[in-house]
């Protein structure tokens, strides 16, 4: 099992950017695919972005693609997700987790709350 500490989420304003951390115990970090997934207001949650144990493979959902970039340095354990451009409806607590698939492996971290006003 890896725990995992988000951070970096915070209140911004429409058009504006944020960069999230997700800092992971244990040793085994860099031998996995890492995701990010957010939860807004009374939906389930949803996957995000994704990327390879060596960061050379990324993948995201639709509503993202171009704005939200997903990078990974393994020497630190950390996962990041830059997020650009933001809109009212990226508001959600955001979560990172091991996948295999865009599945999540581990138990829930307590995730950062992003709020995007317009």
């Amino acid at each position: 099992q890896v725990q995992l500490v988000e951070s970096g989420g915070g209140l911004v304003q429409a058009g504006g950017s944020l960069r999230l951390s997700c800092a992971a115990s244990g040793r085994t970090f860099s031998s996995y695919a890492m995701g990010w997934f957010r939860q807004a207001p009374g939906r389930e949650r949803e996957f995000v972005a994704r990327i390879s144990w060596s960061g050379g493979s990324t993948s995201y959902v639709d509503s993202v693609k171009g704005r939200f970039t997903i990078s990974r340095d393994n020497a630190k354990n950390t996962v990041y997700l830059q997020m650009n451009s933001l809109k009212p409806e990226d508001t959600a607590v955001y979560y990172c987790n091991r996948v295999a698939g865009i599945d999540a492996l581990d138990a829930w971290g307590q995730g950062t709350l992003v709020t995007v006003s317009s």
